[in-house]
């Protein structure tokens, strides 16, 4: 029987409940991604372009910021989601930092992004250049922004999980 979990970043709760509702449907488990410096409210002011959010998203593409060593080992796991809400509309820096310390091989991936304001296009672009550079082999699901429970529901029934 397959295995599940769903990771997550969420500055403000929103990411937390869209990746609790979307673990809770697939009846998969769930953990958060924990910056090693967590942001404030300050940090996540987007109209001050000196921000630290700011600076980090518009950084290139290999820009990164450092994670908690506390993510789960994937070996039991056949798909993995990853939550994060869409700032700048990528996924914020610290995802990449995610994917980059997971071994995905052989997975299933999927991604979802929350916004009120934003598609999914350029986070999935990013999500993909980031497994790529990785040189994973998995199967990359299409990711969506969940900003609705029947767009989550729809969504969630998209996947073409393992």
């Amino acid at each position: 029987m397959s295995k599940t979990i769903v990771l997550y970043y969420s500055a403000t709760g929103t990411t937390k409940r869209a990746a609790q509702a979307v673990a809770n449907q697939l009846n998969a488990d769930l953990a958060a991604i924990h910056p090693v410096k967590p942001y404030t409210a300050e940090d996540l002011n987007w109209h001050d372009e000196t921000t630290r959010a700011t600076v980090e998203q518009k950084q290139e593409h290999d820009g990164r910021v450092p994670i908690e060593d506390d993510l789960p080992d994937l070996g039991e796991y056949d798909n993995v989601i990853i939550g994060h809400p869409i700032w700048w509309g990528i996924p914020p820096r610290l995802i990449a930092t995610t994917i980059d310390h997971l071994d995905l091989n052989g997975k299933v991936l999927a991604t979802f992004g929350t916004s009120s304001s934003t598609g999914y296009d350029r986070a999935q672009t990013n999500v993909a250049r980031t497994v790529r550079e990785n040189g994973f082999q998995l199967d990359l699901q299409q990711g969506d922004v969940l900003n609705s429970p029947a767009r989550l529901t729809a969504w969630v029934n998209s996947l073409n999980l393992k």
